[in-house]
């Protein structure tokens, strides 16, 4: 059974419909990249699946709808990673990164060793070392990013949901980060991340669905879906793509499309 599936998939949010019937299925233990154009859905996709909007059609996790799963329990199953974050309190590195461990708590239970460990694995992890008595507030935009994706990953779910994860870190930690999802994923997690970067998407993802203007444009491997052909009719560009065995999807850019 497919952990996530999706048949006839519509979002509408304010009046407008965002997602129009889309059906897809993921497998558990795969990297699932998320492409397409700003404003194709992307966002709307990754929070219906988290269960944080309403959605028509089947959306099942485990073969339950996603609107009928517990907070709490669909807290330990999914981590979701947004693009941009703002807290109105500040919050000391360690006590924000903690509270991804809220799900596995009681209400009047308190954080222990092993819970404080897996904050302190995490921060290492992401080059976050020394940070955990640090001001959220003090750090810069790409050290917050990294203290949120600390946050997820000690929240230890199944699933984890990534918008957009590594738009303010710089090359290196972008690819630290990615390495370290990607050896989760080994380790039996499944992922869904939402990536601009179309080569970062081809290197790490197993699979890939692309999006345009609210519908599923293809699915399948990097190398099957990044064509010249779908580099024109959904992302403008002219590009010569090279697939060879057993090594990342290049993409040569030469000139944007009307």
């Amino acid at each position: 059974m497919a952990l996530i599936e999706a048949k006839d998939l519509h979002v509408e949010l304010s009046g407008k419909t965002i997602l129009h019937g889309l059906s897809f299925e993921l497998e558990s233990g795969k990297w699932n990249g998320l492409l397409g154009p700003n404003g194709s859905g992307k966002t709307t996709l990754l929070r219906a699946i988290a269960g944080l909007i309403p959605y028509h059609g089947k959306l099942r996790l485990d073969g339950r709808e996603t609107a009928d799963w517990p907070r709490k329990d669909m807290a330990r199953r999914v981590a979701f990673v947004r693009q941009t974050h703002a807290i109105s309190f500040d919050f000391r590195v360690m006590d924000l990164v903690l509270l991804g461990r809220a799900p596995h708590k009681s209400l009047l239970s308190v954080y222990t060793d092993t819970d404080t460990d897996r904050v302190s694995a995490a921060l290492s992890q992401l080059d976050l070392s020394g940070f955990e008595k640090r001001s959220f507030h003090s750090l810069s935009g790409g050290e917050q990013q990294r203290v949120f994706l600390a946050q997820a990953l000690v929240q230890e779910a199944d699933l984890l949901i990534l918008d957009e994860p590594t738009t303010y870190l710089d090359v290196h930690h972008q690819f630290e980060f990615m390495e370290y999802v990607q050896t989760l994923v080994h380790e039996g997690r499944t992922v869904i991340g939402a990536v601009h970067d179309l080569e970062m998407a081809a290197r790490f993802a197993d699979h890939v669905h692309v999006l345009h203007r609210g519908y599923l444009n293809a699915a399948g491997s990097p190398s099957q879906v990044l064509t010249p052909e779908l580099l024109a009719s959904v992302f403008r560009m002219e590009a010569h793509v090279n697939v060879s065995p057993d090594q990342p999807v290049r993409i040569a850019y030469s000139r944007t499309l009307p």
